[in-house]
């Protein structure tokens, strides 16, 4: 299903992971000369539309230029083919070279820009791991809900989910928001159900992160527990949590004024001299 394309909606060129692709972007401009670029990378069934206008509001906050993308096989991005499985180290690939891949294609120069990354859920860990994997092309991470390692209570709520998309409407929800539902939601849905992904983690590529961090959850997220952001922290000590009670997986659905203050006020923060 193919959506009217919002103002400011570029397609973007890229070969990354041994594929050529075209992958959907929103630009969303800057509300004052030289102003940083904040980065929205989604969820693992996320996409540009999905957004809503969350992301133009958080930089009219707080006074960013953004850049809002589906990935691979979400959104109006090219989809993945129904037999095409994700590799268990999926978010690994996204930012060792997909990211930086969409950075050249769109004439961003992330060492000179050094964005400031702002990842929900999948796209969180995402996040993190780019600012591990090119400390020098990035000013900060934003983490709301990230993973950094495989918790029962993720496995539980993603069966739920694979439930659902049988049983219910949840598929034609998503088609108002991807090309191709199923692409979208079978890469994202078997990979993590997986056996082999039971060991994924990544907590070793945490202590390699220099910018300063956000960690962002929900007390009742239903997808992680508290120990993922703390466990940032462990590993990262620069890092900053804001644990919001209240809330649920997505906190810039469910406490979104509160997001954009600590995200705006996190962003001030790094243009400030240290």
């Amino acid at each position: 299903m193919n959506r009217p394309a919002a103002p400011g909606t570029v397609y973007a060129d890229v070969h990354a992971l041994g594929r050529d692709m075209r992958l959907e972007c929103l630009w969303i401009d800057a509300p004052r000369p030289g102003a940083p670029l904040l980065v929205f990378l989604h969820e693992g069934l996320g996409s540009v539309s999905m957004w809503k206008d969350w992301p133009r509001q958080l930089c009219v906050a707080a006074g960013c230029r953004g850049l809002v993308y589906s990935r691979y096989g979400y959104g109006q991005s090219t989809p993945r083919p129904p037999r095409e499985k994700w590799p268990t180290d999926f978010m690994h690939g996204q930012a060792r070279e997909a990211l930086p891949a969409l950075f050249r294609a769109l004439g961003v120069d992330a060492r000179q820009d050094k964005p400031v990354l702002f990842g929900h859920s999948d796209g969180g860990s995402i996040a993190l791991l780019y600012a591990a994997m090119h400390p020098d092309a990035v000013s900060g991470v934003v983490a709301a809900a990230p993973h950094i390692f495989i918790e029962d209570v993720t496995l539980s709520s993603i069966e739920q989910a694979r439930r659902a998309y049988r049983e219910t409407d949840l598929r034609a929800r998503l088609g108002r928001h991807h090309a191709d539902a199923d692409s979208a939601f079978w890469g994202w849905n078997d990979v993590w159900l997986d056996p082999a992904f039971r060991d994924w983690n990544i907590e070793e590529y945490l202590a390699r992160i220099a910018c300063p961090v956000l960690a962002i959850q929900g007390v009742d997220d239903e997808y992680g527990t508290l120990a993922q952001i703390r466990g940032i922290r462990r590993l990262a000590p620069q890092t900053e949590l804001l644990e919001i009670p209240d809330c649920r997986h997505s906190p810039h659905k469910d406490q979104p004024a509160r997001v954009i203050q600590a995200v705006a006020a996190f962003v001030g923060g790094l243009e400030k001299p240290r």
